[in-house]
């Protein structure tokens, strides 16, 4: 079976319309991969396919073309999942049963690589100091529970031949760009993103809360390394966390003050919020990601990095640390 980085393939992205399906689209593009099958519940741009694939029928209609290599990312976010507990499932575990089922029913020598973003949210407190690759999955929110049979299904079909799975825990995504969405963990970016563009941001949380991060072109290189990966060595453990930045709030701000000045940082405003405050009570703070980190996979140097990364990214002009 072709896969990236071999030779020219054919691609699905769902949920190609987001942020890190707009980067990954990005990315294979300028690589010239192969060809794109682009999906999502908006336009994703010129010939992409606009559906909602938890509806009976859809999902058949992305799989029509056999692609070698699907990157299911589609997914509704995490506040969302939580305070519309029908939509919820729905999208983030029906739609992707169907998925997973349209591939089998394919059959015959049809066996695509599939690269699922699964989330941390599969753990739920009370956590170890760092939460290593042999924690339990035992989630406290509908999106971690929905996350958390999702990857179940993906060892299984994958165990009976049905296709090639990998599940990727991804950390927080930070910095997002663009505009903030209903995800509650929305504010570790926010804080960081109003400020450069000079507007105030929002800290519902103290800043001691300590969370787990990753940038969106740490992201990216997961996704594209668990395209390449030799899934021989996973074994039956099909679903792995990837590494990333262990931070507190407060290093994230003191990380902005470094790269950006004392006067960014002063444009975060302190508002607690304690629904937002109870969802990432029961959120990871730290893991111990060897078994990720073994078998290639990279992440950020630091926090500083993420706000640069973020910087370089997006394009947005470099404030003068230390301006007052």
């Amino acid at each position: 079976m072709a896969h990236l980085g071999s030779q020219l393939v054919k691609i699905l992205v769902t949920g190609a319309a987001g942020m890190i399906g707009r980067k990954l689209t990005a990315r294979l593009m300028n690589e010239g991969t192969g060809e794109l099958i682009l999906h999502d519940i908006v336009s994703a741009g010129a010939g992409s396919i606009v559906s909602d694939f938890s509806m009976p029928g859809e999902a058949e209609k992305l799989v029509a073309a056999r692609p070698d290599l699907i990157f299911h990312l589609a997914a509704i976010v995490s506040g969302e999942a939580e305070a519309d507990f029908d939509k919820g499932y729905r999208i983030n575990l029906d739609g992707t049963r169907r998925l997973f089922d349209a591939i089998r029913k394919v059959g015959g020598d049809y066996k695509p690589r599939v690269v699922f973003a699964s989330s941390i949210a599969v753990f739920g407190a009370p956590f170890p100091d760092a939460i290593g690759d042999e924690f339990v999955n035992a989630p406290l929110t509908s999106y971690g529970t929905q996350k958390t049979i999702c990857e179940l299904l993906l060892s299984d079909y994958s165990r009976k031949g049905f296709f090639d799975g990998i599940g990727l825990r991804l950390p927080t995504i930070c910095v997002r760009p663009g505009k903030p969405n209903l995800a509650a963990s929305g504010f570790f970016s926010g804080i960081i993103r109003e400020p450069l563009a000079g507007q105030e941001a929002v800290l519902p949380v103290p800043e001691t809360v300590r969370h787990w991060f990753a940038s969106p072109r740490a992201a990216i290189g997961f996704l594209v390394h668990a395209a390449k990966l030799d899934t021989a060595q996973l074994g039956a453990r099909r679903n792995l966390s990837m590494p990333g930045i262990s931070a507190t709030v407060g290093e994230q701000i003191e990380a902005l003050r470094r790269v950006a000045g004392e006067r960014v940082t002063k444009l975060i405003r302190r508002q607690p919020d304690a629904t937002i405050m109870r969802i990432v009570d029961g959120w990871p703070r730290n893991f111990d990601a060897r078994r990720g980190a073994a078998l290639g996979f990279r992440a950020d140097a630091s926090f500083d990095d993420i706000i640069r990364f973020h910087l370089e990214d997006e394009r947005i002009p470099a404030p003068r640390a230390g301006s007052a």
